[in-house]
């Protein structure tokens, strides 16, 4: 019987070494306060451990200095250390279980566990180019949140941070309980992927921001409202699953919006969601307000359709979308 993969060893290979050091020594080796590392450490996701436990590794220690330094250069104070930390260890937390779930499926394949050890030592050999391309990345990404942040707050002086106009769109795989029922785990989890993946790679090409996926729903944010509009037509119609009814609904709101976290929140966020729900498959509607910035779009047509009440959001007067060659009603 092949032996399972010690969790140890497959700590040091990306860790870069052992772990040699308790809480207490990883503190004072950089130089850094008790109560501060402990938030830290808890704000990036770890448990918190006995203090005679070796959990530590060399690069934790470097970790925590570098952490440090920027509280006690002023960079940052105490908040937005915490704040910081949360940010990147919820963040890296689900990128690392998204990866390692696309790993298992060749660790453990017929489940053969005895390839476990090779991989571990091809991944080894690969981790300065992974770390150099989530840099860059990282690099590309928050400098097009900058330059979008930096673009709103220069519209005028009544900006508050945080929270302005966005175009907000939910896709909603119609089909997902029919699938549920029809179909095993391991399909189901195909299906959910290849629409999250054809979702992401609509939106990432019509300009437009994934904000999250919630499995059988994707969330999403535009800037400008005929992108929106591109975007949410080419979701409507672009995502096939075997079950004979149109696959996705869209419903898209205009309005200010709470940037909070990598997500949005706010009466536009919530609109959209409702939107969505009155919605039939393989169509789109949206709200009065971007309805009324496509009105001039020769290649779409606007049209009213009955009023909703929704609850919470009092009366909702929703307009279907569609491509002008597009003939039928909503």
């Amino acid at each position: 019987m092949p032996s399972r993969p010690d969790p140890k060893a497959i700590e040091t290979v990306l860790l870069g070494g052992e772990a040699v050091y308790t809480r207490e020594q990883a503190i004072e080796l950089a130089g850094a306060e008790p109560e501060i590392a402990g938030r830290v450490w808890r704000a990036l996701g770890f448990p918190a451990l006995g203090d005679d436990s070796v959990i530590f590794a060399e690069s934790d220690v470097e970790a925590l200095r570098i952490t440090n330094s920027l509280l006690q250069e002023g960079v940052l104070d105490e908040e937005g250390v915490v704040r910081f930390a949360r940010a990147m260890g919820q963040t890296m937390a689900r990128l690392a279980d998204w990866q390692t779930s696309i790993l298992s499926t060749l660790i453990f394949k017929d489940g053969d566990t005895s390839a476990a050890s090779p991989l571990m030592n091809h991944v080894k050999e690969l981790l300065p180019d992974v770390e150099r391309l989530l840099l860059h990345i990282w690099r590309r990404q928050l400098a097009a949140s900058t330059a979008r942040t930096l673009a709103v707050m220069s519209n005028g002086d009544d900006v508050v941070p945080n929270y302005y106009p966005l175009i907000v769109g939910f896709a909603d795989l119609v089909s997902f309980t029919t699938l549920s029922r029809e179909l095993d785990e391991v399909e189901l989890a195909e299906v959910v992927e290849g629409f999250e993946a054809t979702a992401a790679d609509i939106v990432a090409s019509g300009g437009g921001r994934v904000v999250k996926t919630l499995g059988d729903e994707v969330l999403y944010v535009a800037d400008a409202p005929q992108q929106a509009a591109d975007i949410a037509l080419r979701l409507a119609s672009g995502v096939k699953t075997h079950v004979e009814v149109p696959d996705v609904r869209v419903g898209v709101a205009y309005g200010p919006v709470l940037t909070l976290h990598g997500d949005v929140f706010g009466t536009t966020v919530n609109r959209s969601s409702r939107l969505t729900s009155f919605a039939r498959p393989g169509t789109v509607l949206i709200d009065d307000a971007l309805a009324e910035s496509l009105t001039d779009d020769d290649d779409l047509q606007v049209v009213k359709v009955r009023a909703r009440h929704a609850h919470g959001l009092g009366l909702i007067q929703p307009y279907a979308l569609r491509r002008n060659f597009e003939p039928g009603g909503h």
